[in-house]
């Protein structure tokens, strides 16, 4: 990294470094639970709902990226090993082992809570310290804002078709 860019970073980078590590490990846990999710939906709205994953995982592989550029940037280096992602990950990995759609929505909705919340948090911190990574983190929480939401929309979708199936 550039010593000048370095230099106008107003907290401990290394402390950055091993919080922007977690979120990198948890962008390609949840890369690979959409991605998965998406081949192995079954149920009512699967073709939409698997979509909407696939959707997701190609992004959450960009946001991966743009981590691991940012930690290569402040001089550090990415997670190396896809078993240590378990050992930094902040939110963690629901295997797509009830392929149901419904429960598929629950699980990554819940990831994508648990993801707001860290890059929440990472924007609070880097907010007078660092603009380069507090303009990135901002970029990918206002995704992560967006897949909750999109989510949620197809939850509700399908919980209104159930009842009207029901009903």
């Amino acid at each position: 990294m550039g010593s000048k860019g370095r230099a106008i970073i107003g907290m401990d980078v290394n402390e950055l470094l091993e919080l922007l590590r977690k979120a990198y490990s948890d962008e390609w846990l949840a890369y690979y639970q959409y991605w998965l999710g998406a081949k192995v939906v079954k149920g009512p709205m699967k073709d939409a709902v698997g979509a909407e994953l696939l959707q997701h995982a190609t992004e959450e592989l960009m946001h991966a990226d743009m981590v691991a550029m940012r930690i290569i940037q402040l001089g550090g280096t990415p997670v190396t090993k896809p078993q240590d992602w378990y050992t930094f990950t902040n939110c963690g990995y629901d295997a797509p082992d009830d392929p149901f759609v419904k429960t598929l929505l629950e699980q990554n909705i819940k990831g994508e809570q648990c993801a707001i919340g860290v890059y929440n948090r990472l924007l609070d911190l880097t907010r007078e310290k660092d603009p380069v990574t507090y303009n990135m983190v901002l970029t990918i929480l206002q995704q992560e804002v967006e897949h909750e939401e999109d989510l949620q929309a197809l939850l509700e979708d399908f919980e209104l078709m159930m009842g009207a199936i029901r009903g």
